[in-house]
This record gives C-alpha cells, sequence and structure tokens, in this order.
C-alpha cells in the first residue's frame, strides 16, 4: 500500500481532512492552532480586535475555548471541538477554521475598507497529548508576546484571552457547607 493510500486510511479512521498539510482530530481532545496572515500582513490593532472577538464568539458554538493569542501576524488558539447536535458529530477542523478565519476576514475588510486575503490558506494544528497539561500549553501560549519582544509582561498584551481554571477542591472558592470538615 502506497504512502497516500495508508494516509488516508489513517485518516479515515481518525477523523481528519488533507489540504497540503494533514489535519488530525480527535473527539473530546484539546487541539493547538495556528493560523498566519497571508504573506505575513501585519495586523493593525483595530483587525486584532476582531479577530479576537471572533475567536471568543466561537466559544461555546463552535468550540470550548482554553485560550487566544492575537500576534501582529498570526494566531494561537488552544480548544476542544463542540459538538453539532443536529448532526450528532464533532465539528470538524475545517468548519472552525473556515468560520474564525471568514468571519474575521470579512469583519476587517469591512472595517479597513480593504479587499483581498487576510489569511494563509493553511493552519496549522496538532491534538495535545494526554501527557501535555493544558495549563502549560495555555502559559507557553501566552507568554508568546513577552518572548517576541511587545510587552514585558503578558498582562500588558490587550489581544489575548485565556479561560480562568479553578481547582473544584480549592476551599476558598466553595460554599462554606462544601468545605472539608464542616
Amino acid at each position: 500500500m502506497g504512502q497516500t493510500k495508508q494516509t488516508w486510511a489513517f485518516c479515515l479512521l481518525k477523523s481528519c481532512y488533507r489540504r497540503n498539510l494533514p489535519h488530525l482530530q480527535r473527539e473530546n481532545k484539546a487541539h493547538f492552532l495556528t493560523f498566519c496572515t497571508y504573506r505575513r500582513w501585519i495586523l493593525p490593532e483595530s483587525a486584532r480586535d476582531i479577530v479576537l472577538q471572533t475567536c471568543l464568539r466561537a466559544d461555546g458554538w463552535t468550540i470550548e475555548l482554553y485560550a487566544v493569542v492575537v500576534m501582529p501576524d498570526h494566531v494561537h488558539m488552544i480548544f476542544v471541538p463542540g459538538l453539532d447536535h443536529v448532526k450528532s458529530e464533532v465539528i470538524s477542523l475545517a468548519r472552525i477554521t473556515k468560520a474564525i478565519k471568514g468571519g474575521s476576514a470579512h469583519l476587517i475588510g469591512r472595517r479597513l475598507g480593504r479587499s483581498g486575503r487576510v489569511w494563509q490558506e493553511e493552519s496549522f494544528d496538532r491534538v495535545l497529548r494526554a501527557s501535555e497539561k493544558i495549563e502549560e500549553k495555555v502559559a507557553y501560549i501566552l507568554e508568546n508576546p513577552v518572548r517576541q519582544g511587545l510587552v514585558a509582561s503578558s498582562g500588558d498584551y490587550r489581544w489575548l484571552w485565556r479561560k480562568t481554571f479553578k481547582n473544584p477542591y480549592d476551599t476558598e472558592t466553595l460554599p462554606s457547607s462544601a468545605r472539608l470538615g464542616r
């Protein structure tokens, strides 16, 4: 069996699609997604606002978003694909990225009065392994603006968002009736 046939056989079993790069997807698993602007165009601040808001709007609809960072020429996201209850299936990465990239590109074009491509056609994604802690990956992408020299602290960068992780066993956040030993 040739390499292409093996790849497609694997894709049929694991839920993936292929453009120039293979895109693997797993149900109920966190995915790390990166997509870049066309020809590495630097997004103006108003465009970065639009991209961040578009990603946040997807949270709860097509994805469960853990973190997003909109850099000047690319975007990093960590999320779990949602379920399409009508079709009884996991929402595909193709549908998720098309909605975010297409929706933001349309709004950016309207806001800036420009036409043409905003995003590269391809995106880079991977399923996070069980051994990888989501909080560590979130911390890694949130530090991207610092590593790029854009800000001194990630908290100073306005185009990022992260889900607050709460420890369900933290006695400070539990109602007094639910605390251990009471």
